[in-house]
């Protein structure tokens, strides 16, 4: 009896699906059709203004007036389901457009367009197949490769795309630069050396001046040239190279060899837009070296928590401090693989590590202080008050875990803020040693305040 119930249950089902109501069929088939480009509507790294976002836009709209148009006959279900469909639909529009307009994304747009202006301003020299840029160039560059790496993007995969594609172009920027600044081709010979040679020097020109169309088209500056005409030009001076007769010649064999070296490099600078929608490299969770990084911070977290916890702590103290550093010692090993999110992610790992580490110094130095029973001057002693306090608060800031609207972080930014005023008023008296203390102090005050901006400011890699 029960297997007959389930056939008869699967043949009801059978007939229910074939008997669906066709505006009812027409609403799914929408809906899988919205659901299709979900995941470019997510990922969408670029602006309102794009291409992409106007054709992502423009089927999303569609899709719309298809829900819109499908007779419910007045039935409640099919109501319903159009209901359902249209909500999904038009949240898809509204992050579409939340992706292309969020604040950091704009904020990375702005980035992006100085950059442009630099490039514009500084870059001439390329363009006409010189070689020489200024340090104001350089210096303006790492500048705003800085300020991208900290733009923020709270996990969201349309900004951490937008960072990664942007850090991309002007990180090649710089390396094209660089690579041209420091690494000339070891020749040219004398074109009186053999015939082949003057097609050389003529090709290496022709790449000198290639740079400079490949950094303005990176960079969005030139509206002439297209990646592929580039590339095919690239190609076919590397043609040009291969049919020369260089004769046996070693030392022409050598320069033409890094004359195509250098073209090869441009050509892998080409493939980067093709690759801007296609790589997952944004996505540094599975990194190499971001995992090494993670490991050591979750090592450092059990020591820190040890430490906290621990009721007899100047016990832990030597072997905490050994074991820190030999972490530190991991994290100089990491290899920042040219990123400099990674780079950034190290040096606030580096950060970490390093403030628990003097958090134990000084524990340490409050330890041997309490043997102290001699005299000493009333300022130095001052100092000393000073610093057992920022011990305690220092404390309170390697557990802290917000942000900077929390009531906890407001307190604590006030009791260091209440310490450095406290040094302040500590007059040494003309004491060398009760100078040098005060300004150790007030050191150890300031950093304890960078850490916790630090700790509290929400970057992510």
């Amino acid at each position: 009896m029960l297997n007959g119930s389930v056939c008869e249950t699967e043949h009801n089902k059978s007939m229910d699906m074939g008997n669906q109501h066709p505006s009812i069929s027409r609403l799914q088939e929408i809906q899988k059709e919205v659901k299709s480009i979900e995941q470019q509507v997510i990922g969408f790294s670029g602006l309102s203004d794009d291409k992409n976002y106007k054709k992502l836009e423009r089927i999303l709209t569609k899709q719309l007036f298809e829900i819109d148009s499908v007779d419910t006959e007045g039935k409640g279900d099919i109501q319903q389901a159009r209901k359902r469909a249209a909500q999904e639909t038009e949240r898809l529009l509204k992050e579409l457009e939340q992706n292309a307009n969020h604040p950091h994304r704009l904020e990375i747009q702005n980035i992006f367009k100085e950059a442009q202006a630099l490039v514009k301003e500084k870059i001439e020299p390329f363009s006409s197949g010189g070689s020489c840029v200024t340090d104001e160039f350089e210096e303006g560059i790492q500048d705003i490769i800085l300020r991208l790496t900290h733009v923020k993007t709270g996990g969201k995969i349309s900004l951490r795309k937008a960072r990664y594609h942007t850090l991309t172009k002007i990180c090649a920027v710089q390396e094209i630069i660089e690579d041209c600044m420091k690494k000339q081709p070891s020749l040219p010979l004398s074109e009186d050396a053999h015939p082949s040679v003057a097609k050389i020097n003529c090709v290496m020109c022709e790449v000198n001046k290639a740079r400079g169309t490949l950094i303005a088209l990176l960079m969005g500056v030139n509206s002439s040239e297209t990646c592929r005409h580039l590339s095919c030009v690239l190609s076919g001076l590397i043609a040009d190279l291969d049919a020369l007769d260089v004769c046996g010649r070693t030392e022409i064999r050598n320069y033409r060899r890094e004359v195509v070296e250098d073209i090869n490099k441009l050509l892998k600078y080409l493939d980067l837009e093709e690759e801007a929608d296609t790589t997952h490299a944004f996505d540094l969770r599975q990194n190499h070296s971001i995992l090494k990084i993670e490991k050591v911070l979750k090592r450092m977290r059990e020591i820190k928590n040890e430490l906290l916890q621990a009721q007899s702590p100047p016990e832990l103290y030597l072997s905490s401090k050994t074991e820190l550093q030999g972490l530190i010692g991991q994290l100089d090993e990491v290899s920042l693989e040219k990123n400099p999110c990674i780079r950034e992610a190290r040096r606030r790992a580096v950060i970490e590590v390093q403030t628990l580490i003097t958090y134990l110094d000084l524990k340490e130095a409050l330890e041997k202080r309490k043997l102290f029973t001699g005299e000493e001057h009333p300022s130095h002693k001052a100092v000393w008050n000073v610093l057992g306090n920022l011990s305690e608060i220092q404390g309170e800031v390697l557990s802290f875990d917000g942000n900077r609207t929390d009531k906890n972080y407001i307190r604590l930014e006030e009791l260091l803020t209440k310490q450095l005023l406290a040094l302040d008023a500590v007059d040494p008296q003309g004491e060398e040693k009760c100078k040098a203390a005060r300004k150790q102090a007030v050191k150890l005050a300031q950093n304890i305040l960078s850490y916790l901006d630090l700790k509290s400011d929400e970057w992510e890699y």
